[in-house]
């Protein structure tokens, strides 16, 4: 286990937060002017940072697959663009994932845990953990037990994380919060922080199972925290907004708050992912209206 699992705060210390405040300051990233040029580098470098997803009890080999392709072929009329950072399945489904991504640098992702209730026991979390990672899975994501955390059961949750940490090996850890049920961005922060100090790799808002999912004062919430964490440590972590950002227009509102808050290195898809595939083929239109000076149907992208 890492020296990071190893040092345990007292996370009831954690900093409380002004709601109102972190709202307003959320809402002013959303008023920066982007300029043409900047707007298309955001485009590119959002779509670089997406991770395609699948997670329904009706997925099949054949729709991993076609998911796949499109991960490692956006739109082959347009010229120049970049892949997306990851595909992101059910343990079951990434021996396929990664079968077909061979030869890609596109990272294979895998929920697990219980996902998305993250209601059972140790045992089959750290197996279902296990299995992914056997399978080959390069990043995983878990939810950790809220209703552990609701109830104050802090030293619990931290040590089930360093456990699900110290299961993956190689494979960088994903720590879903579930922010929406959480009750307040005071709770956020505090589930941030025990996340970071158990050795999560990057700290992630949702599951895109519950509303709300990702918002832009939950995310700033998680941003400062990381950039506490790293004053504190030296240690990057990243940052996965997931679920409800579907439009051109706010991803680029939140990599305007990724600059602001952390800066330049985080600008890039090792430190900073989206989890909304819907954001794919909006970012794609914009592409190809930047490109032809019209708007392609919907019935140019693929439905995923």
């Amino acid at each position: 286990m890492s020296e990071r699992s190893i040092v345990r705060p007292d996370f009831r210390h954690s900093p409380s937060i002004d709601q109102v405040g972190a709202e307003e300051r959320a809402a002013r990233f959303t008023k920066r002017s982007i300029k043409k040029e900047s707007k298309l580098q955001g485009l590119h470098l959002a779509l670089s940072m997406i991770d395609l997803t699948t997670l329904e009890g009706k997925d099949t080999p054949g729709k991993v697959k076609q998911l796949c392709y499109k991960a490692m072929h956006p739109h082959d009329a347009l010229e120049g663009l970049p892949t997306v950072a990851a595909v992101c399945v059910y343990p079951s489904m990434v021996g396929i994932a990664k079968k077909a991504l061979e030869g890609s640098k596109i990272k294979v992702a895998s929920v697990a845990t219980a996902f998305p209730s993250g209601q059972s026991t140790r045992d089959v979390k750290l197996r279902d953990t296990k299995y992914a990672v056997s399978e080959g899975a390069d990043e995983v994501d878990m939810v950790i037990s809220r209703g552990k955390f609701l109830a104050g059961e802090y030293n619990f949750v931290f040590d089930e994380i360093a456990a699900i940490k110290e299961a993956c090996g190689n494979a960088r850890l994903k720590v879903i919060l579930e922010t929406g049920e959480l009750g307040s961005l005071d709770k956020v922060r505090r589930a941030s922080d025990i996340a970071m100090h158990a050795g999560a790799d990057f700290i992630k808002t949702s599951t895109g199972k519950i509303q709300p999912a990702a918002t832009m004062p939950v995310t700033l919430v998680m941003l400062e925290a990381i950039r506490d964490f790293y004053y504190e440590t030296g240690i990057q972590i990243g940052m996965k907004p997931a679920g409800g950002i579907s439009k051109s227009k706010a991803a680029l509102h939140y990599l305007v708050m990724l600059n602001e808050v952390l800066g330049a290195d985080w600008m890039t898809n090792e430190w900073f992912r989206f989890g909304a595939s819907s954001l794919a083929n909006d970012v794609l239109m914009q592409l190809a209206k930047e490109a032809t000076g019209r708007y392609q149907s919907a019935d140019y992208f693929s439905i995923d």
